[in-house]
């Protein structure tokens, strides 16, 4: 067998370095690129320029909007809290109403002594002696 050099990677043979697939670059498209970046980039800035105060009249009109809304809201929440107040009351006065029926009702039952209305089973069920 013979003894092959590896091939140096500094070495500009295009064999294996990933080159060889790539048209030699001529002066002019490489002038011709540049000149393109330089006309994208210069439309790059002249949208930038001018997008800048629209996108400060979008915002201002936003907080304006906002301004608009939170005055608005303001008197819809305080009428939504004066009704929460009032249904509260209202609910709490059925309720103790409800409540103190219960209890009257319970009192009453303790005091016929009806079987079950104190919440014991009665005698029979129970089973305890039955009389």
């Amino acid at each position: 067998m013979t003894d092959q050099q590896p091939l140096d990677p500094h070495e500009q043979t295009g064999f294996g370095s990933g080159m060889a697939d790539e048209p030699i670059p001529d002066a002019g498209a490489s002038s011709r690129a540049r000149e393109w970046l330089a006309q994208l980039e210069a439309m790059i800035q002249n949208v930038a320029r001018e997008a800048a105060p629209v996108a400060r009249d979008v915002g201002a009109k936003a907080a304006e909007l906002a301004a608009v809304a939170a005055v608005k809201a303001g008197p819809i929440a305080q009428k939504a809290a004066e009704a929460t107040v009032e249904y509260g009351q209202r609910f709490a006065e059925k309720a103790q109403t409800v409540a103190a029926d219960w209890r009257s009702e319970n009192a009453a039952a303790k005091a016929t002594a009806e079987p079950g209305a104190t919440g014991e089973p009665p005698s029979e069920l129970s089973g305890g002696p039955t009389a």
